[in-house]
C-alpha cells in the first residue's frame, strides 16, 4: 500500500518542487558559481534515485520534492548563467560599431521611427572584430534626434522601411540593458532578460555618419516577414480607421504596439484587453473552435472514407488537429510567451486526456505548469502566467461535471442546448470574474467593476465574430471593413461602460501575506463547498480591500525621488497630505509622446493609494513638466502651483507658505518681480525654477528645480541660516549649479541627483561630484539607486529601490561608474 502511494505521487511531489525551485532561484540577488547550479544539479538526480529505495511513503515523497527543489533551482541558474556571459562589454558602450545581421522581428513604428530586433551575423568597430550579445534591439529615429552622449540635436536620415528577415549593415551606439526602477513600477531589464536582449541602441543615419546599406533578403524569419505583410495590408485597407485597423494587426499578427494608447487604456478599464492581444485566453478559445471543426469534419469524413476514421479516431483527430491549428495560430501571431505557454499547457491537457489513464486535474493542472516553467522559466515573473493558471485551476475545481453521454439519451432541442450554452459562458465568466479580482488588484493595483458585463458581450464578440472576420480578411480582403465596423461598434459600447462611476477601482497594493489570503479567499467564494466555507472567503478578502499603506507620523515626513531617467518628479508625504514636486519627462519631442506621468507617477501613487493634495511644476522645461498633463487628468482635486502659469493663484511666489500635519512648506523662488504683467517670465526657464523647502523643525528638505548658480548664490546670501537636511541637486548636478555658497550654506547631509542613464548631457557632472566628496556629502544617482526613499524619522539613511528589490537581472552599478563622456 505505501509503495503504491509513493509509486502514485512521488512524480507530482517532484514536479511541485521543481516548480518551487524555479521559484526560489528567481529571487536570487546575484547569480551563484556554475558549479554550484551543477552540484544542486548532481544532487537533485541522486536523490531521485535513492527516492525509491525508500518503503516509508513520507519521507520518500520529501526527498522527491527536494530533489525537484534542487533541479529547478540548479537547472534556472545554470541557464541564466550562461545566457548571462553574452553580456556587452562595457568598453563597447556609447561608441561606433558596424553591425552586420538580420532583422529578427516585426518592426514596430512609431512617430519617432522603428523599433526592432537584430541577430548579429558579424560586427567590426575600428576595422577589428568585436564580439556582440547574440541579439540586439535598436531604434532607427527619424529627424531631430538627441545623441545619448552627444550634446547637440541632429538630424538623422528616415528609415527606409524595414523588412522582417533581411540582411543589413549600419553603423550603432550600444549600451547595457537598463531601466528606470521604481516600488510597484514596470521592471524594463526583467521584461528585456525574458526577450533575449542584451543590448540596446540605436541606428546613426545622420549626414556624418556611414549610409546604412540593405545586403537584401534571406530566408530567415520567414514568419515574421510574413506578419509584417499581412499587417501592412491592413493598415492600407482599413486605413480611413486607423485605430481599429490596430486592433485588426493585434489579432491577426500579433502587433500590440499597434493599438492606440487611448485605446488601451479604454481595454484596461474595462476589463477586456485580453482580448485586445494574443492572450492564453484567445488562443485557449481558438483551440476549442478548431477542435470542434475538425472533429466535425473528421466525423462527416466518416461518411466517405471509412477507413480514416478507423485508423485515427475522432477524438484523436480533433484533439491534435485542435492543438495544432492552435499552435499554427500562435505561430503566425508571432510566438510571444503568452502563446508558447498555451499551446504547450494545451498540449499537454490533449495528451493526458487521450491516454488510457485519466488523471485528476491538479495532476493535470501540475504538470502543464511545470511544463511551461521548463520551457521558459522566467514566464513566473509575468502577470500572464498567474491569471490563466489561476483561472484554469478555477475552472477545473469548479467543474460540475460531465453531464450523461448514454448513447440511448436524447439530445435536447437546439434551442435548449443554446441556453444551456449560454448558461454555461455566464457560470464561468462569473466564477473567473470573482475568483480573479483579488489577484488582479495584486498584480496590477486596478480591477474593472463592470468587466463582468463587458466580458459578457466583449468575449463572444470578439471570439465569434471579430477575429474570424480579421483572420477570413487575409483570404477576402473586404472581410477587414466589416471586422473594422465591428471593432467600432464594440469600441462605442466600452466607451459607454467605461464612462460609468466606478467603472474602474482602484486600490493600493498589499504586503504578499494579505494579498495571499485575499487569492485564497476569492478561490473559496467560487469552489463547490458549504456556503459557510465559501462565505469565509470575504473574510479573507477583507484585509487586502482595506489595506491602506502606512504613512508617516504626524509632525513627520517623505520624500521619494523618483527614477523617471532624464527628467524630475518627487513624492513628498506628510501623516494625511501629500505633494508631487514635478512630474517628470516626456519621452519623445513629439506633443502625443508617452511620459513619465503616464507610465511611473500615476502607477505608483495608485499602488501608494494616494490622492494629491498639491502638485509643484518647477519650470515649463519638458523634462520637468512633460507628465503634467497626465497627472492633472487623474488627480483633478489637486493645487497647482508653477512658474509658467497665466493665473496668479496657480503660480510659485516666494513666501507662499502653509503647513501640513506638523510639516512646513515654504516656496523660497521666484520672487514677485520675476514675473511680468502677462504672468510670463522675466528670467529664463530654468531660473524661474520653484525653490521649495520643506521641515519640520529638525529636519528639512530642499528642491531647486533647474535653479542657476547665480540664483543659487542670491538665495544662500538671502536667507544664510537655511540649512538642509536632504537636498535634491539642482539641475541634475549640471557644472551650473550646485554651486560652492550654497553647499556651504545649506551643508546637505544627501544629496539625491535624479538624471538618466549614460545622458547625453554627462550629469551629473565630475567637477559637481567632487564638490560633494571635498565636503563630506553622500549622495545618489538615480541610474545607480533607482528610486531613493528618505525619511525624516531616519534622516541618516537613503533607500534605493535596486538595493531592496535587486535581482541577478538587474545591472550592477556602482556610484560614478559607467557615467555618460562626451564624444
Amino acid at each position: 500500500m505505501a509503495r503504491d502511494l509513493i509509486m502514485r505521487h512521488w512524480g507530482f511531489a517532484a514536479l511541485l518542487g521543481w516548480v518551487c525551485g524555479v521559484a526560489l532561484q528567481l529571487q536570487q540577488a546575484y547569480l551563484s558559481p556554475m558549479a554550484l547550479y551543477g552540484a544542486a544539479l548532481a544532487t537533485g538526480l541522486c536523490a531521485l534515485v535513492c527516492m525509491r529505495r525508500l518503503r516509508r511513503p513520507w519521507p520518500a515523497l520529501g526527498v522527491a520534492l527536494l530533489a525537484g527543489v534542487l533541479l529547478g533551482w540548479g537547472l534556472t541558474g545554470a541557464r541564466a548563467v550562461h545566457f548571462a556571459a553574452d553580456a556587452l562589454d562595457p568598453n563597447l558602450q556609447g561608441v561606433d560599431i558596424e553591425v552586420t545581421g538580420r532583422i529578427a522581428s516585426l518592426p514596430q513604428r512609431s512617430a519617432q521611427g522603428e523599433r526592432f530586433d537584430v541577430v548579429v551575423e558579424a560586427a567590426r568597430r575600428s576595422g577589428d572584430t568585436v564580439r556582440l550579445p547574440p541579439r540586439l534591439q535598436l531604434g532607427w529615429y527619424a529627424g531631430a534626434s538627441a545623441e545619448p552622449q552627444g550634446s547637440l540635436w541632429s538630424l538623422s536620415q528616415e528609415s527606409p522601411g524595414l523588412r522582417a528577415g533581411d540582411r543589413w549593415r549600419f553603423t550603432v551606439r550600444l549600451r547595457s540593458p537598463h531601466g528606470n526602477l521604481n516600488p510597484h513600477g514596470f521592471d524594463r531589464e526583467r521584461w528585456l532578460w525574458e526577450q533575449g536582449i542584451q543590448a540596446t541602441g540605436y541606428v546613426r543615419s545622420g549626414p556624418r555618419d556611414p549610409a546604412p546599406q540593405r545586403l537584401g533578403a534571406t530566408w530567415w524569419h520567414p514568419l515574421d516577414r510574413l506578419r509584417q505583410a499581412v499587417a501592412e495590408r491592413i493598415e492600407a485597407r482599413v486605413a480611413s480607421d486607423p485605430r481599429s485597423a490596430g486592433v485588426l494587426a493585434a489579432l491577426v499578427v500579433g502587433d500590440q504596439s499597434a493599438i492606440d494608447r487611448a485605446d488601451w487604456d479604454l481595454f484596461r478599464n474595462t476589463g477586456v484587453a485580453h482580448l485586445m492581444s494574443i492572450s492564453g485566453l484567445h488562443v485557449t478559445l481558438f483551440a476549442w473552435l478548431a477542435t470542434a471543426l475538425v472533429g466535425a469534419l473528421w466525423r462527416r469524413l466518416a461518411h466517405v472514407w471509412p477507413q480514416a476514421v478507423l485508423a485515427l479516431p475522432a477524438p484523436w483527430a480533433a484533439g491534435l488537429g485542435g492543438v495544432a491549428l492552435a499552435m499554427a495560430y500562435a505561430l503566425f501571431s508571432g510566438w510571444g510567451v503568452p502563446a508558447q505557454r498555451t499551446v504547450l499547457m494545451l498540449a499537454v491537457v490533449v495528451a493526458l486526456r487521450l491516454s488510457v489513464r485519466q488523471w485528476p486535474w491538479p495532476g493535470v493542472w501540475l504538470l502543464a505548469m511545470a511544463a511551461v516553467v521548463l520551457l521558459d522559466p522566467w514566464a513566473l515573473l509575468q502577470a500572464g502566467f498567474w491569471l490563466s493558471f489561476v483561472a484554469v485551476g478555477i475552472l477545473f475545481a469548479t467543474d460540475p461535471g460531465r453531464r450523461s453521454t448514454d448513447a440511448g439519451a436524447q439530445r435536447p432541442p437546439w434551442l435548449r442546448r443554446g441556453v444551456q450554452a449560454l448558461a454555461g459562458l455566464l457560470r464561468e465568466q462569473g466564477v473567473v470574474t470573482v475568483a480573479l479580482t483579488p489577484l488582479t488588484l495584486l498584480l496590477f493595483g486596478q480591477v474593472s467593476v463592470v468587466g463582468l458585463l463587458a466580458n459578457l458581450a466583449a468575449i463572444p464578440w470578439v471570439t465569434l465574430l471579430v477575429t474570424p472576420l480579421a483572420l477570413l480578411g487575409v483570404i477576402v480582403p473586404p472581410l477587414w471593413d466589416v471586422a473594422a465596423w465591428a471593432v467600432q461598434a464594440l469600441a462605442l459600447a466600452l466607451q459607454w461602460l467605461g464612462a460609468w462611476p466606478g467603472a474602474t477601482l482602484f486600490r493600493p497594493a498589499a504586503p504578499w501575506p494579505l494579498a495571499l489570503a485575499a487569492v485564497l479567499g476569492g478561490a473559496l467564494l467560487v469552489l463547490r463547498m458549504p456556503w459557510a466555507v465559501r462565505l469565509s472567503g470575504a473574510l479573507l478578502l477583507w484585509p487586502a480591500l482595506l489595506y491602506a499603506p502606512p504613512r508617516p507620523a504626524p509632525g513627520e515626513f517623505e520624500l521619494m525621488a523618483l527614477d523617471v531617467g532624464q527628467g524630475s518628479a518627487v513624492l513628498l508625504r506628510t501623516a494625511t497630505h501629500s505633494l508631487l514636486y514635478d512630474t517628470g519627462p516626456r519621452y519623445g519631442p513629439q506633443p502625443d509622446a508617452a511620459d513619465a506621468g503616464d507610465r511611473v507617477v500615476l502607477p505608483l501613487l495608485r499602488a501608494l493609494g494616494e490622492r494629491l493634495d498639491a502638485v509643484v511644476v518647477s519650470h515649463r522645461d519638458s523634462d520637468h513638466a512633460g507628465g503634467a498633463a497626465a497627472v492633472q487628468a487623474a488627480q483633478p482635486q489637486a493645487r497647482w502651483l508653477s512658474s509658467f502659469d497665466a493665473q496668479a493663484e496657480r503660480r510659485c511666489v516666494a513666501g507662499q507658505r502653509w503647513q501640513w500635519d506638523g510639516v512646513d512648506f515654504e516656496v523660497l523662488h521666484p520672487q514677485p518681480g520675476d514675473y511680468a504683467e502677462d504672468g510670463s517670465g522675466r528670467l529664463s526657464s530654468n531660473a524661474m525654477s520653484c525653490v521649495l523647502r520643506v521641515s519640520n523643525g529638525s529636519q528639512s528638505a530642499w528642491l531647486a528645480g533647474d535653479l542657476d548658480a547665480a540664483h543659487e548664490v542670491r538665495l544662500a546670501m538671502a536667507r544664510p541660516e537655511l540649512r538642509a537636511t536632504v537636498m535634491l541637486a539642482p539641475h541634475h548636478g549640471s557644472l551650473t549649479s550646485s554651486s560652492p555658497l550654497l553647499l556651504n550654506t545649506l551643508q546637505p547631509r544627501w544629496v539625491l541627483v535624479q538624471s538618466g542613464y549614460r545622458n547625453r548631457f554627462g550629469h551629473p557632472a565630475p567637477a559637481v561630484l567632487e564638490r560633494y566628496v571635498q565636503r563630506g556629502i553622500p549622495w545618489r544617482n538615480s541610474p545607480e539607486c533607482g528610486a531613493a526613499t528618505w525619511r525624516s524619522e531616519a534622516p541618516d539613511a537613503v533607500v534605493c529601490q535596486r538595493e531592496v528589490g535587486r535581482r541577478y537581472w538587474h545591472r550592477s552599478l556602482q556610484a560614478g561608474k559607467e557615467r555618460a563622456q562626451q564624444p
